[in-house]
């Protein structure tokens, strides 16, 4: 008799486990936990996406060294590259053969691959055009995962400010020397957020940079503000650095270049010494380290 009731509680228990499964999902989160997706093979996915260069060295040291950052930082989740500039795209594919995706392409790829965590990281300094292009675009892709995180732009937060001022500064330390104007050229935009080149460089007044000047190359301030910033201050060197994430075709050419329009002959025309120093955002550590730490915080 004994073993037939304990038989019976051992086939009771087994059916309420059972049900009690299958009842169980309901409360089920609907997203995919890591270790399924690790057993299925789509690991959580952070899609690095930048606009993009064709010049190759520049790539590997900034764009590749900050996808780098964000792997090392991440070793349970897939990091992906994405550019933006389709002409850049082609431009690689024809000459290189390498193929890249654009953000259209990686969102279709991801789904492809059933993909159901991502985390979306732009390497963008600031939310211009181009970020509210690529919220759209995750936007329009939402519905395909169970769950989308975008990671800040460089500039964002005051802390952020805090932390590109003490990386810049610290890149270029060998420069301070009282008699130079140190000057980082940035793109530019007709978008609202221009404004964070003058909110940038209200920062380093503030922080006692008082020889530090941020210029745009499409925008304001511009090349003729630079001239004055160095003329008022009485410098007779001035330091030429891109604030950009690459050192692509505008720091080559537009600060760099030997042509009559770029920023290097023009301050020279001036009678300033001028000290060109190819070397993009992405190429600073310190700089690496706030977008690995966005993608860690992103929302």
């Amino acid at each position: 008799m004994k073993i037939r009731k304990i038989a019976a509680l051992i086939l009771s228990t087994a059916v309420c486990a059972v049900a009690m499964a299958g009842c169980g999902n309901t409360n089920a989160p609907a997203s995919t936990t890591a270790a399924q997706q690790e057993a299925s093979g789509t690991k959580p996915v952070i899609l690095v996406v930048s606009f993009g260069t064709s010049y190759n060295d520049s790539r590997d040291l900034t764009i590749g060294a900050i996808e780098t950052a964000i792997q090392n930082a991440n070793p349970d989740k897939e990091v992906r590259r994405s550019f933006t500039s389709q002409i850049i795209i082609d431009k690689l594919k024809e000459r290189d053969g390498l193929e890249i995706d654009n953000v259209k392409e990686a969102f279709a790829r991801l789904e492809s691959d059933g993909v159901k965590e991502l985390i979306v990281q732009p390497t963008h300094v600031m939310n211009g055009f181009e970020y509210d292009d690529l919220i759209a675009e995750i936007d329009k892709n939402r519905s395909k995962f169970d769950s989308v995180k975008i990671g800040s732009p460089l500039l964002t937060t005051d802390d952020d400010y805090s932390r590109v001022i003490t990386a810049i500064t610290d890149a270029t330390a060998e420069y301070d020397d009282g008699n130079t104007a140190i000057v980082f050229m940035g793109h530019g935009t007709e978008h609202e957020s221009n404004a964070t080149y003058a909110k940038l460089q209200t920062k380093l007044t503030d922080a006692g940079k008082k020889n530090y000047c941020i210029g745009t190359v499409e925008a304001e301030p511009s090349i003729e503000d630079v001239i004055k910033f160095a003329k008022d201050g009485g410098y007779k060197r001035v330091v030429l650095e891109p604030l950009m994430v690459v050192a692509g075709d505008h720091a080559n050419n537009d600060m760099a270049g030997d042509e009559e329009n770029s920023w290097k002959t023009i301050l020279e025309k001036e009678g300033f010494e001028v000290v060109p120093v190819l070397r993009g955002l992405g190429q600073i550590d310190a700089i690496r380290s706030i977008y690995a730490d966005h993608a860690a915080n992103a929302k």
